[in-house]
């Protein structure tokens, strides 16, 4: 059995400096640790219950199936505050035929970002009977 203590998304864009302007100025996610010196040193955020790290180079983006889910308390709020800080917002915030709110916008490589709103009466908030 591997008992897993901790966890990261590695990401590796082809522009290390706007990618980590893009997750911690744009989308603001904290500095949890930077390692390593000049334009591929390693930035680990803060995301959640896990971390993305932004490190080293590629000359190709991402593959075109990595996601993040990225959940917030309010995804109107998150709409009005990425947008104006200049994220591509691919879709605005829309009630699922599942019950959830959700928003997609892309990170510079295009990596897709669902930007996620469970609401109250959503049930991964409630279960009847516990």
């Amino acid at each position: 059995m591997v008992h897993v203590l901790s966890s990261r998304v590695l990401l590796r864009p082809t522009d290390p400096e706007r990618t980590r302007e893009f997750y911690g100025r744009t989308l603001g996610l904290a500095v949890h640790r930077e390692f390593g010196t000049g334009p591929e040193r390693g930035t680990v955020y803060f995301l959640g219950g896990g971390f993305l790290e932004v490190s080293g180079r590629s000359d190709s983006a991402p593959a075109h199936g990595l996601k993040l889910w990225l959940q917030v308390r309010d995804a109107q709020e998150a709409h009005r505050e990425l947008a104006a800080a200049g994220a591509e917002v691919l879709r605005g915030p829309e009630r699922e035929p599942w019950g959830l709110i959700e928003m997609w916008i892309a990170d510079p490589d295009g990596v897709r970002i669902c930007v996620v709103e469970v609401p109250e009466d959503h049930p991964i908030r409630y279960r009847p009977g516990i």
